[in-house]
């Protein structure tokens, strides 16, 4: 997969994209990140990539010619068709479902705005689609930005030591993740419930599985609004609801 990121801080982009589960996938070859800076495609001798915006009002507004030269130059470093994606508070949100599909496509471009935002008439000749990844105003979408390769680059087939690890993770089936323990067994904090030492595999999975029921319930209710659980899993609830009434 290539990824293209048209910023104003290309160094960020490098600087977050380069350690870690992103910079080992790109290390193999997995995905490959690169930073286009507007000011690169100035041509007054400020290199000016905003201008007050008309009407009135704070702050500034980013200029068209050198977005859209950044763009078509990211566009013609590689032959694979690219949506251009525009993070902004305004997009639709991110979910895992989003990541998923994010993560499958060859290429795409992702835009990141600054001070007010993007002049808007870039935005519906240019922009494929809008992204958010919560309901706050950042400074700018370089966070947003790293915050969506870091997402997509782990799930490449190759980019984690352990695949199980993102198959796993948090939403990847609508739930939230179940606690985790490592050694000490016992410590003054607590012990390690005793079933994940028990070396039975299909125990170990039933309790995983009524703990991520049982945390979704209590922290992400809205996660299973909308969801039918089997009866299996409506048993498995329905235990640990009675467990936290002990």
């Amino acid at each position: 997969m290539r990824i293209d990121v048209v910023t104003l801080f290309p160094d960020f982009i490098a600087q977050c994209s380069g350690f870690g589960v992103v910079g080992r996938a790109q290390e193999r070859g997995l995905i490959d990140v690169k930073a286009w800076n507007p000011r690169d495609f100035t041509t007054d001798p400020y290199r000016r990539v905003d201008e007050r915006p008309f009407g009135g009002g704070p702050g500034m507004v980013m200029l068209i010619d050198p977005l859209r030269a950044a763009i078509n130059a990211a566009r013609a470093a590689d032959p694979a068709t690219a949506k251009l994606i525009y993070l902004s508070p305004q997009g639709s949100r991110l979910d895992q479902n989003k990541v998923v599909e994010l993560s499958k496509r060859d290429r795409m471009i992702l835009l990141c705005g600054r001070y007010e935002g993007v002049d808007e008439r870039l935005i519906r000749a240019d922009v494929d689609e809008e992204l958010s990844i919560g309901d706050y105003v950042l400074s700018g979408g370089e966070l947003a930005a790293a915050v969506v390769i870091d997402a997509i680059g782990r799930l490449q087939e190759g980019a984690l030591n352990d695949a199980q690890s993102a198959e796993q993770d948090s939403f990847s089936d609508g739930l939230l993740d179940c606690p985790h323990y490592t050694r000490p067994e016992r410590h003054a904090l607590g012990d390690v419930p005793v079933v994940l030492m028990s070396g039975d595999h299909a125990a170990i999975k039933k309790w995983r599985r009524k703990q991520a029921l049982g945390r979704t319930w209590e922290r992400r209710p809205d996660l299973l609004a909308d969801r039918t659980l089997s009866p299996a899993d409506q048993k498995l609830l329905f235990e640990y609801q009675e467990d936290t009434k002990s």
